[in-house]
């Protein structure tokens, strides 16, 4: 299959697990990290720790192997305890939007994301990935960044995205922008505009940030519309990979 929707289904499922050790925090917030991944691939399981904690941690393991650790709260902060509202209205600052190092870890991972109205939280997983790897650019300062919105006014419509993109290219960012072209940017906005009616540009969900060899934190989320209400897709920080969706975005977008 031809398409930004290669790149997904290039994906294989996960052998990662979440692993919850208990440090008599509330229940219902380890349940609610349960719930959230409970369709996909990753697994989530709760533990009791050797040692007593302070704190509920969140343990990434994969093959027997911890590979990261994180609060249960920083979890929360991210993506458990908050909605979309708090990152489209601007509640939320870019400087605040870094990704917890457990959520960090299951870069590559194949996801299978529900979107309103059959879930108002699920796809907040994707938001949260969109906003750390916009603050990535931020951070680098220099650079590319290629984003799309399935409708280039929805840009206008969010008032906290379009603060985003509107400090990125402050900042010296090139930015690009991909949508069906329902709406024009003012030249006080200075972005490059990308409109289109292909799937590439309609159904897909990306954000990609490339920069020049030795500066900044590369990083690329990835999704496409399943159908109506299901978004499949996936994130990651290898160079290379980054570098080869930024060469097709650019190439064929």
């Amino acid at each position: 299959m031809m398409g930004l929707e290669q790149f997904v289904d290039e994906r294989e499922p996960s052998d990662r697990t979440l692993v919850v050790l208990d440090g008599g925090g509330p229940e219902i917030i380890r349940q609610s990290l349960g719930r959230l991944f409970e369709n996909q691939s990753v697994r989530v399981r709760d533990a009791v720790p050797e040692t007593k904690q302070e704190e509920d941690t969140v343990v990434l393991v994969e093959d027997g192997e911890v590979i990261e650790s994180t609060p249960l709260e920083a979890v929360y902060n991210a993506v458990l305890g908050v909605n979309t509202d708090l990152y489209t209205t601007g509640s939320r600052k870019l400087e605040e939007a870094a990704l917890p190092a457990v959520l960090e870890g299951l870069e590559g991972v194949l996801f299978e994301l529900q979107d309103y109205p059959a879930s108002e939280r699920e796809k907040l997983l994707l938001v949260a990935i969109s906003r750390a790897i916009e603050r990535r650019a931020y951070l680098g300062k220099e650079g590319k960044v290629r984003s799309s919105f399935q409708r280039l006014s929805r840009i206008n419509d969010e008032r906290g995205t379009r603060s985003v993109y509107e400090r990125l290219s402050e900042e010296g960012l090139d930015v690009h922008l991909y949508g069906q072209p329902d709406w024009t940017p003012g030249p006080e906005f200075d972005v490059t505009i990308h409109g289109g009616y292909t799937e590439d540009f309609v159904s897909s969900w990306f954000v990609v940030y490339d920069p020049p060899e030795g500066v900044g934190d590369p990083g690329a989320l990835v999704a496409f519309r399943k159908d109506r209400s299901t978004w499949r897709g996936f994130w990651t920080f290898h160079p290379a990979d980054v570098t080869r969706i930024a060469r097709y975005v650019e190439a064929e977008l």
